[in-house]
This record gives C-alpha cells, sequence and structure tokens, in this order.
C-alpha cells in the first residue's frame, strides 16, 4: 500500500482554525465588526480572535489593541442608542435574552446612584457589555460620561491581554501548542461564563422592565443628552 493511501490528513484542532482564520486580508475589520456587535447586541467574545492574532505576530498586539477599543467604543454608542431610542421595539428583547429583564429595575438604580462604576464593570469584565450599554441609554445617563468610562474601561479590558501577550507571546504560545484543545475550548468557555454571568450582577426583585420603562418615558428628554 503506497504512502499516499495510508497517510491520511490531519484534522485541523480548533486552535488551528481560528489561526488560520488570523491570516485573512480582511482578519482587522472582521475583528473590529466583532467588537462593535460585541458591545451592542450580540453574544460574541472578540479575543476569540484576537489572543490567536497577536500570538501569530506580537508586534500587531498595540494596533489591534487599538482597533478593538475603538470599535468597541462605536458599538457601544450603538447600543447606548438602541436603549435611548429603540428600547421598546429592541432593547427590551435583548436585556430580557441575557436574563437581565426581571432584575432591570434594580440595575437602573445602581446606574442612577452610580452609573460610571457600573460602565467599568461591564467594559472590564466578560459580562455581556451590551446590557449596560443598552441599559445606559435607558437611563439617559450624561452621554460624555459614558463615552469617558466606556473608553477607559474597554482600554483596559484590551491593552492589558494585548500587553501580556507581547511581552510573554513567545512562552504562551509555546504553551498553547502543546495544548491547542484547551486553548480553543477554553476561549469558547469564557464567552459562555460572561454569558451565565449577566444574570448575577443584576439581581431579581420582582419588578417588570416595562414599569421601568414608563417611568422612564416620563422623564426623559427627547433628544439624545449632550452632555
Amino acid at each position: 500500500m503506497s504512502d499516499a493511501t495510508t497517510q491520511q490528513p490531519q484534522k485541523l484542532k480548533f486552535y488551528d482554525r481560528l489561526k488560520l482564520a488570523t491570516k485573512h486580508r480582511l482578519a482587522e475589520p472582521i475583528l473590529g465588526l466583532l467588537c462593535f456587535l460585541e458591545a451592542s447586541i450580540l453574544p460574541i467574545f472578540p479575543e476569540i480572535m484576537l489572543a490567536p492574532m497577536i500570538i501569530a505576530d506580537r508586534k500587531r498586539a498595540w494596533r489591534l489593541a487599538t482597533i478593538c477599543t475603538v470599535t468597541s467604543v462605536l458599538g457601544g454608542l450603538a447600543g447606548y442608542a438602541v436603549g435611548y431610542y429603540l428600547f421598546d421595539t429592541i432593547g427590551r428583547a435583548i436585556i430580557a435574552f441575557y436574563g437581565a429583564g426581571d432584575g432591570f429595575a434594580s440595575l437602573m438604580q445602581s446606574f442612577n446612584d452610580n452609573g460610571p462604576l457600573m460602565i467599568l464593570i461591564g467594559a472590564i469584565s466578560p459580562i455581556p457589555y451590551k446590557v449596560v450599554t443598552i441599559t445606559s441609554g435607558v437611563a439617559g445617563l450624561d452621554l460624555w460620561t459614558f463615552i469617558f468610562y466606556g473608553l477607559v474601561g474597554r482600554a483596559a479590558r484590551y491593552f492589558v491581554p494585548c500587553g501580556l501577550f507581547y511581552f510573554f507571546g513567545p512562552t504562551a504560545n509555546h504553551f498553547i501548542e502543546k495544548h491547542k484543545a484547551l486553548a480553543g475550548w477554553g476561549l469558547v468557555a469564557l464567552t459562555i461564563i460572561g454569558f451565565a454571568a449577566a444574570p448575577l450582577l443584576f439581581p431579581k426583585n420582582g419588578a417588570e422592565t416595562g414599569s421601568v420603562v414608563e417611568a422612564m418615558d416620563m422623564t426623559t428628554p427627547d433628544p439624545m443628552p449632550e452632555g
């Protein structure tokens, strides 16, 4: 039997597929789009693509961190607009999808008490950021406050790990190459953990989302706040 028939092509592991995807000419625009959507509506975790991209070429770390930060802040503004203008048609369903509907009254109170802290928590942690951005819009949080703290939090979220991969890239790459399956599915697990943790940040108090929105409708001005 010939070698051609005895040798079977090795099946690529999940992490290997991610590395191949990072070499696409549109990889950086796609990464930016993922960050935008992650901050506004979709349950995705951009680090699944970001980490392999830096490990493949760690010289890109700072550029990629900048792309992620800027596009995520822009996505946050889109989420803010959804909460401010489209809560009844879109935002309410997104909030409920992430399990925060029953605790929405508590969430609104948290924003009234300390909006900047809530933005930082949502921007840095794996908890779905779109819950925070949409609620910021519903609450009519000062727009410049929202942008500033969102920028600080998202910069920390992306520049810190990018910096670690830049300085420890060779070591990380060596470890990941030896444990590809663990690395790939570990990234997926972070997405699931963040999704599951969302309701924990917003304790249920029995208040319905609709009653909160009705109260907000009586106090929220028509134009978007400018500062």
